[in-house]
């Protein structure tokens, strides 16, 4: 004889373990290594009215379909919930049955939780159309919408709108990234459109800060652009890193800025993720004061000029700086999410005539003046005389 509904959610209720609120709510309380996975399996709508802290949302009609990307430790304890019970003790099940072996069902559910006033998390404040835009970051548990919300309020300063940062750029204004400071002091030119993507020929002679906005603001109205036209140097660095950057980007194709953005960067204690290119290759690491080693514990002293050309000089495949900017975008994202591990005691190598990467390992110096154990560089000094200094 068929089963009714009532027959089939009995025999649910049977198979799965049950947990009333009051004992929800207090191994919230746990550390958090403590802590159960909470699971909400109602709809998108629901969810944003609230939830409880830390949930992970997977509706229930998506369950099968994502859970394994979002519950990837099958032993781990699961608590479900519902708005009322029902649809949590279904979802249990089936969690039970792609096998989750720790899943209990909430019973009652959200609504009471809500009733009882007990915490609640709101959700991020993402426009309808920002949830549009940006639905595939929102699928990806290591984003979501707190992590959108988190890189719409970010703030990342680029170095050059030029070869390394054309592509950075527009790829972290696609992503969302909310406010995007330029340093450059240069016009486009026709030579740079080989390399330079977000420049155009329509643009030939525009300044690249003001270039490089109206593409990037034509890409995503949710950016801001900062526009510094200028030459970073040693008189106008910290009023330029003094507007409270979350991370920094360098692109900067001489030493003297190279050196320069390094002692900088430890006296703001910014993060900077350094680029360059030679001709087919090209190398990424990210510095993060007073946690891994800086620029000067890499490169002690800049080498001799003849050995370090230009790419004005030396010439550059055009599409090495895509590599080597996005590299550097993508190190971005990782530091504003905190999520994964960023090149910091790394440096990662390209070599695109082989098609190879390399890691190699970086080791901060205690004796490194900048930021050794006893630091003697406390100031900015003369880089372009240290660059061109007789040692060298």
């Amino acid at each position: 004889m068929p089963k009714t509904y009532s027959d089939l959610f009995a025999d649910v209720r049977n198979s799965v373990k049950t947990i009333s609120l009051e004992q929800v709510k207090e191994r919230l309380s746990a550390p958090p290594d403590k802590r159960p996975t909470l699971v909400d399996v109602r709809e998108k709508d629901e969810y944003r009215q609230g939830f409880l802290p830390g949930a992970v949302h997977i509706p229930r009609g998506f369950l099968e379909m994502q859970a394994e990307q979002k519950l990837p430790d099958k032993s781990a304890e699961i608590v479900v919930y519902c708005a009322g019970g029902t649809r949590s003790a279904f979802a249990a099940k089936t969690l039970a049955e792609l096998g989750y072996t720790n899943v209990i069902s909430a019973n009652p559910g959200f609504v009471r939780w809500k009733d009882l006033k007990y915490p609640v998390e709101e959700p991020a404040n993402l426009t309808p159309a920002q949830l549009d835009r940006y639905s595939r970051h929102l699928l990806l548990p290591e984003v979501g919408e707190r992590g959108q919300e988190k890189l719409l309020k970010s703030r990342v300063l680029f170095l050059g709108a030029g070869g390394l940062g054309a592509p950075s750029t527009m790829y972290l204004a696609a992503a969302g990234v909310g406010t995007l400071g330029l340093v450059d002091a240069d016009t486009v030119d026709a030579s740079n459109l080989q390399r330079q993507i977000v420049h155009a020929t329509s643009r030939l002679g525009m300044l690249k800060v003001d270039s490089a906005e109206k593409a990037l603001t034509d890409l995503n109205p949710d950016v801001k652009v900062v526009k510094y036209a200028e030459r970073l140097n040693s008189s106008n660095v910290d009023r330029i890193f003094g507007d409270k950057w979350d991370v920094i980007i360098d692109g900067c194709d001489n030493f003297p800025t190279r050196y320069l953005v390094n002692d900088a960067s430890l006296f703001h204690k910014i993060p900077v993720i350094h680029g360059s290119i030679f001709r087919f290759d090209g190398q990424v690491t990210t510095f993060q004061p007073w946690v891994g080693p800086c620029y000067r514990c890499l490169y002690p002293e800049p080498p001799p000029a003849h050995l370090a050309p230009s790419c004005a000089e030396a010439g550059v495949l055009g599409i090495l700086p895509g590599m080597i900017g996005i590299a550097q975008a993508t190190e971005a994202i990782k530091l504003l999410l905190g999520q994964g591990e960023p090149l910091v005691g790394r440096l990662l190598t390209y070599d695109s005539l082989k098609m190879t990467f390399r890691t190699l390992k970086l080791r901060r110096d205690p004796q490194c003046p900048a930021c050794g154990e006893n630091p003697t560089i406390t100031s900015y000094i003369d880089y372009e005389g240290f660059c061109a200094g007789p040692a060298h």
